[in-house]
């Protein structure tokens, strides 16, 4: 097979059955270092991974010696995480919408409110074992809940204000 026939690395991992719901992450974004921060620390045999995924050539290292299965694992793990950043940024929540045509609600509603769906057109009618509750229960309620809310000291005032103004008339 000449250069030109083979397939890369990720087109290859996107297409092999179970990671159907992997987008093809951009070279550009696998190569950008900023974006794979950490994943040195996290993933044994990183570097080999990486060489893996942008299909470079192992030259300065023997990858029998390593354990090819082992970097395979690797490659793989190293994907799945560049792959959930990936997924975040605009191009890549704009790839999944593409391939899904809804993909990612609350990622997309976050980054694109847009799209958010509009208000109900109808509003909501509270109602307690089937019948609706009238506004005025709400008053009482509150007015209720401020009586007890009152500390005694200033139910106490009141009222002496009340004898008060009562006493004057």
């Amino acid at each position: 097979m000449s250069s030109s026939e083979e397939i890369s690395y990720i087109s290859w991992f996107c297409a092999v059955k179970g990671n159907e719901f992997f987008c093809r992450i951009d070279e550009d974004y696998i190569r950008d270092k900023f974006n794979l921060t950490g994943l040195n620390e996290q993933v044994p045999y990183y570097q080999q991974a990486l060489d893996l995924i942008l299909n470079i050539e192992p030259s300065y290292y023997d990858i029998e010696a390593i354990k090819y299965d082992y970097v395979i694992e690797a490659a793989r793990v190293t994907y799945g995480l560049i792959h959930a950043r990936y997924i975040l940024t605009n191009r890549g929540i704009a790839q999944m919408i593409e391939k899904y045509q809804a993909g990612f609600p609350h990622m997309l509603l976050m980054v694109h409110p847009e799209y958010r769906p509009k208000g109900a057109t109808n509003h909501f009618i509270s109602r307690l074992y089937g019948f609706k509750i009238h506004s005025l229960a709400y008053q009482i309620q509150r007015q209720s809940a401020s009586i007890f809310k009152t500390p005694l000291r200033a139910l106490k005032d009141k009222k002496e204000k009340c004898q008060e103004q009562f006493d004057v008339l």
